[in-house]
């Protein structure tokens, strides 16, 4: 029973059989292989964008990073939600690889920024002078960080409020296909129909070992990108192994596929939960993860049965046994029906 972090769970078989596929024989290195070729026309064709430039990182946090600094200059500034991942979880990475780009925190309710809040926060410091970060850019996360998923409309919206200030706009996707299968919509609908200028599309957390993509959609950014990411120490040499991932990932609609199975495994959870008389859920469930408080007895239960997942681990020392106590759960393609109804078994007592 593992709930930690849909980055805990496996690979997927069919991406673990690609790579070793790739391990025979040569192949050019820094990403002139032909899987890369593969996976950058089959993106290109996915995102209805024939003409954006595609690049691979290993992890998330140098696909942030390194569009951003694409985006932005050293004296601008990055709005984002102040639960966004770049904010609270890269440890300074984006200031660092944008050169000190600022961050500005927006109000967010669910994790998930309004027009309000956005227009407000940019107006606040307007007009800027030479002694202040100027405008640089928008960042929102789709699936936010509280599980919540923004619909497009909103998505449309903050996007033009950021171009009205001239901004362009970066898709923090490390979930992205668990968002595109609750919204149901097409990675064009969700990016640059509605005036995203890059994304990072996250592939680790749903079922790959380790690769994300850098999906450009105005080209004329794309040399720049190339060389941060090699400044940047981010360029693999064996950069077919990154390849056949996404190639494997994209080929068949695997992406989606186990987008799919996750967020099931979490509607499964969820109704679970809600069903519970002493939990309650703290945000909407819209696509892989949830927020819950629980009895702190049981939690007890639950983790001294073996279920692994994210709280303070002080909440369950001391205290009563009926205090609620929150707590983080996420769902992954491999999680099974068993696994849930085990768990659900042990919190209801």
């Amino acid at each position: 029973m593992n709930f930690g972090s849909d980055n805990m769970g496996p690979a997927h078989p069919k991406v673990m059989e690609a790579v070793v596929r790739a391990n025979d024989g040569y192949a050019i290195p820094y990403g002139y292989d032909a899987l890369m070729e593969k996976a950058r026309e089959h993106l290109r064709t996915v995102f209805e964008a024939p003409e954006a430039e595609v690049f691979l990182v290993a992890t998330g946090t140098a696909a942030n990073s390194l569009a951003l600094s694409t985006l932005v200059e050293p004296w601008q500034a990055v709005f984002c939600s102040a639960v966004a991942h770049i904010h609270s979880d890269e440890c300074g990475a984006p200031e660092l690889f944008t050169g000190g780009s600022k961050l500005i925190l927006v109000p967010e309710q669910d994790a998930r920024i309004d027009a309000v809040g956005l227009t407000r926060t940019i107006e606040e410091g307007l007009p800027r002078g030479l002694h202040y970060v100027q405008p640089g850019a928008l960042s929102v996360t789709q699936v936010t960080e509280r599980g919540t998923v923004y619909s497009i409309d909103t998505l449309t919206a903050l996007g033009q409020i950021a171009k009205s200030y001239n901004m362009p706009v970066h898709l923090d996707g490390a979930r992205f296909a668990n968002a595109l299968v609750s919204l149901g919509c097409t990675p064009a609908e969700m990016t640059w129909k509605a005036s995203i200028d890059a994304v990072s599309f996250g592939a680790t957390k749903n079922g790959c070992l380790g690769v994300e993509a850098v999906i450009l959609f105005d080209p004329d950014r794309a040399a720049e990108f190339a060389f941060r990411r090699k400044r940047g120490a981010h360029l693999f040499s064996k950069h077919r192994y990154l390849s056949a991932q996404m190639a494997a990932y994209l080929t068949d609609d695997l992406w989606l596929d186990l987008a799919r199975a996750s967020n099931a495994a979490m509607a499964r959870l969820a109704d679970g939960l809600r069903a519970l008389p002493d939990a309650t859920l703290l945000h909407p469930v819209e696509a892989n993860m949830a927020y819950v408080t629980l009895p702190r007895a049981a939690h007890r239960r639950a983790v001294a049965a073996g279920a692994e997942y994210f709280m303070t681990l002080a909440d369950l020392e001391g205290g009563k046994d009926d205090d609620p106590v929150p707590a983080r759960l996420v769902t992954n393609w491999s999680t099974t029906d068993a696994e849930i109804d085990e768990f659900l078994s042990l919190v209801s007592g």
